[in-house]
């Protein structure tokens, strides 16, 4: 399940990875499938039955839009390293985080654990490499990462990963044009 921004937060942070790719940088600009959109990740499933639908579709509908910001840098090692803009979770978002998880929890497959409420780091990804440093060079990034971004969720999708498909589940999730 993703959180999909506002269409002017989408256009800034293809800028960033534009701007990346443009430094010689790993970035999400490099990964050309139409499914492919700035989102921050509530949760992850083995499975998603209609009764799952219909309780996301719900407390989306009563949770978007929200607002919400991006302020700092992320890294994550492991297998692949991630860089990404951290997204600041007010009590709304962790709360809307919240009953997503729930919903799941009752009636969808096997949750990631990583996602679960007390886990859950929120963020936009940047880049995903295998062959990234650790750390990507702060110098190379673009400065407009620093500066925090004032910005909304206004619609959700779910991603299958087997079939690289995306079904909406409620407000905005059409892509806006470059």
């Amino acid at each position: 399940m993703e959180l999909l921004p506002d269409a002017a937060t989408e256009l800034h942070v293809r800028e960033m990875w534009r701007r990346m790719a443009a430094a010689g940088l790993p970035s999400l600009a490099e990964h050309r499938h139409p499914t492919n959109r700035p989102h921050v990740t509530l949760a992850t499933c083995e499975d998603l039955p209609p009764s799952a639908r219909a309780g996301l579709v719900a407390v989306l509908g009563n949770g978007l839009p929200a607002p919400f910001r991006l302020d700092g840098l992320l890294h994550f090692a492991g297998r692949t390293r991630v860089l990404a803009w951290r997204v600041v979770a007010d009590a709304e978002l962790t709360e809307l985080h919240r009953q997503v998880w729930d919903v799941l929890a009752s009636t969808a497959g096997l949750l990631n654990p990583l996602h679960a409420p007390e886990r859950w780091t929120p963020h936009l990804t940047l880049a995903r490499s295998r062959h990234a440093p650790s750390r990507w060079p702060a110098h190379l990034l673009p400065a407009a990462l620093r500066d925090p971004w004032e910005a909304t969720f206004t619609g959700a999708r779910s991603y299958d990963s087997t079939t690289r498909t995306v079904e909406s589940l409620g407000g905005e999730t059409r892509p806006p044009a470059d």
